[in-house]
């Protein structure tokens, strides 16, 4: 993607917004030699010992699994805090304000059921805290997932929220955002908040 000097997010700042709860995105991976790569809607939890790693689970009949023998290799995209901001808003021009960070992974398929166990106990835990005890690595449902490691080799994030305007259109912006109120408008206004330090 396209990406402007006043777009780009540093990696501590992609890192803590995965980290604030944006945990689904879009497992795409091109296998070799494909028309078309598969592309697998996913949740999935951050290491927080190894910020590079990435872990989740997909249903063993997927198709993603030949796609990755012919090639260990994934994108990871995440994108949320999405609003379309009116032409009127935006001198006459619409356009869109959005988050996007993509992750370019190597990949390890995980089939050791204690692997898997521990895999499945780190979603839980996250997505789940407290609802249901431990998973251990004896479990029948454990048959019918293969676990997936992502390790990061490559990162590219943009934060597209007006940051090339100046500070009073972008102010007029944000108010606009909350009042209007709509799926991602508060998001989008925090983060056209954070912008409001930077140059012009």
């Amino acid at each position: 993607m396209l990406v402007h000097p006043w777009d780009a997010a540093p990696p501590a700042e992609w890192r803590e917004w995965l980290r604030d709860g944006h945990d689904f995105g879009q497992l795409i991976v091109p296998g070799r030699e494909r028309d078309l790569p598969v592309v697998v809607p996913t949740h999935f939890t951050l290491d927080h010992a190894d910020e590079n790693t990435v872990w989740l689970h997909l249903a063993r009949p997927n198709p993603v699994w030949r796609a990755l023998d012919e090639r260990p290799r994934a994108m990871l995209s995440v994108v949320s805090d999405y609003t379309f901001i009116p032409s009127d808003w935006n001198g006459g021009v619409p356009t869109s304000y959005y988050a996007a960070v993509l992750l370019e992974c190597d990949v390890r398929v995980v089939d050791d059921p204690a692997e898997k166990a521990v895999i499945l106990n780190r979603q839980l835990g996250h997505f789940q805290p407290g609802v249901r005890e431990d998973v251990d690595s004896s479990e029948r449902l454990l048959s019918g997932i293969r676990g997936i490691q992502l390790t990061v080799t490559g990162a590219t994030a943009k934060f597209k929220y007006g940051g090339n305007k100046s500070t009073e259109v972008r102010a007029k912006v944000a108010e606009r955002l909350v009042q209007r109120d709509g799926p991602f408008d508060r998001a989008a206004a925090r983060h056209v908040g954070e912008t409001l330090t930077q140059p012009t």
